[in-house]
């Protein structure tokens, strides 16, 4: 799929910039930016959730007892 984004010329020259600066076309730039986006409010919403969870039962261990529980037995 092919698209087209318009920019004005400053904005042109920082994308560019930063696409020349790693050694990637300003397509590659775009696509990696959006995905990493995309990442980001993933794991932002994740953690939402998992704090949602830990706020209904606040029970808190530490790695040696995490650690006791696994290896139990």
């Amino acid at each position: 799929m092919a698209f087209s984004i318009r920019l004005n010329p400053q904005e042109e020259k920082l994308a560019r910039g930063y696409a020349n600066l790693n050694g990637i076309s300003l397509g590659e730039a775009f696509k990696r930016a959006l995905f990493e986006k995309i990442e980001d409010e993933y794991d932002i919403r994740m953690a939402e959730e998992a704090y949602k969870e830990f706020l209904k039962d606040p029970v808190t261990y530490s790695h040696e007892e995490a650690w006791a529980e696994i290896f139990k037995d």
